[in-house]
C-alpha cells in the first residue's frame, strides 16, 4: 500500500496533530512500512489457531472465595496512636 502526502495530511487531521510539509515524506515512508508489515501479518495462515487472551497458557492459582472478618483488629489497632475498647480514638471535632 502506497501512502502519499495527502494521506499523511488526512491522518494528521484525524489525529489532531500538526505535521510540517517537510516531514510528510518521512511519515509517508514510515506509515507505508507499517502497512507493509500488516500485510505480511495478514498473509500468515491462521486456520485452526485458537484466539489467545494471553501468550502464557497457564492457569493462575485461585484462592478460596470466602468471606471473613479478617481477624486483624489487633494488628490494625497497633498502628493507631490511641485506641479504646477496640476502636480508634480520635479527637472530638463536633461541639
Amino acid at each position: 500500500m502506497t501512502i502519499d502526502n495527502a494521506t499523511v495530511t488526512k491522518i494528521a487531521n484525524l489525529a489532531r496533530i500538526r505535521v510540517l510539509d517537510e516531514e510528510k515524506a518521512k511519515y509517508a515512508a514510515q506509515i507505508g512500512g507499517i502497512m507493509q508489515w500488516i500485510e505480511q501479518l495478514n498473509a500468515v495462515n491462521t486456520d485452526g489457531v485458537e484466539p489467545l487472551a494471553s501468550v502464557n497458557d497457564i492457569a493462575l492459582p485461585l484462592r478460596e472465595d470466602a468471606i471473613t472478618d479478617g481477624n486483624k483488629q489487633a494488628d490494625i489497632l497497633a498502628n493507631a496512636p490511641e485506641s479504646t475498647s477496640g476502636f480508634f480514638a480520635v479527637p472530638k471535632i463536633v461541639e
